[in-house]
């Protein structure tokens, strides 16, 4: 009866692991124009750039959707392939898993309501900052504004409503989703300084050479024929 049990078991583990003509890809669909929600369907620059990805690999993309703390943790263990989500290199992420070559350049800007006291990045002193949890700009504020207090969120949304409702003086994040967030609520504003400057790569399992090799040769072609430039300009209109 245990052999049987057994058995079962193992059929039932194989039969919902990943099948070998998938190419699972990690993100936080939230974070136009990079990864967001239109139409029920996940799109943006990261989604295009993956689609090549698997197009050359002869694979089908399939896009899982977590909170942007859990993206190394999937790729590391093994449950998806690569992760994307305007993933900023730094040599601790560096520690857990491989990164590509960068693909895009991002400006850290500061969001606040029409009507604040907010000028610069000095005025953040002693504020209620809301940022992604684990995101740059956490770390950012972390490491130099070291009287703020810190509200991290796991979605973006939630520091937009924070910020709407008066619950933190400020978010800190990407231009490029910025503006998005700005298009769609008027009470808010991006202040023209940038306090820093990222660049964004895609990450996998560490070891994992072969996809990482097929990663960096698809962002160098669509680098190269102006092809980002353009997912950009798509994503952003």
């Amino acid at each position: 009866m245990k052999k049987v049990l057994l058995f079962i078991a193992i059929i039932l583990l194989c039969g919902c692991g990943k099948k070998d003509d998938e190419l699972i890809m990690v993100t936080e669909a939230g974070f136009a124009p990079y990864e967001y929600y239109d139409n029920n369907e996940i799109v943006g620059v990261d989604i295009d750039i993956a689609n090549e990805i698997a197009k050359k690999l002869g694979k089908k993309l399939v896009i899982k959707d977590v909170a942007f703390d859990s993206i190394i943790n999937e790729v590391k263990t093994g449950k998806a392939d690569f992760g994307a989500a305007g993933i900023s290199f730094s040599e601790e992420r560096n520690k857990e898993v491989d990164f590509s070559n960068n693909y895009s350049e991002s400006k850290q800007v500061i969001i606040v309501q029409n009507d604040s006291k907010i000028t610069e990045g000095k005025d953040l002193e002693n504020k209620k900052i809301a940022v992604q949890l684990g995101s740059i700009g956490d770390s950012y504020i972390s490491q130099n504004i070291k009287s703020a207090e810190i509200i991290r969120q796991k979605k973006f949304l939630s520091a937009v409503e924070d910020l709407k409702a008066s619950k933190v003086d400020a978010i800190v994040m990407d231009e490029l989703p910025a503006k998005e967030i700005v298009k769609v609520n008027s009470g808010l504003k991006i202040l023209p300084q940038t306090l820093t400057t990222d660049s964004y790569g895609m990450i996998v399992k560490k070891g994992n050479t072969e996809l990482l090799n097929t990663i960096n040769e698809v962002i160098k072609e669509l680098s190269d024929s102006g092809k980002i430039d353009e997912y950009l300009l798509n994503h952003t209109k």
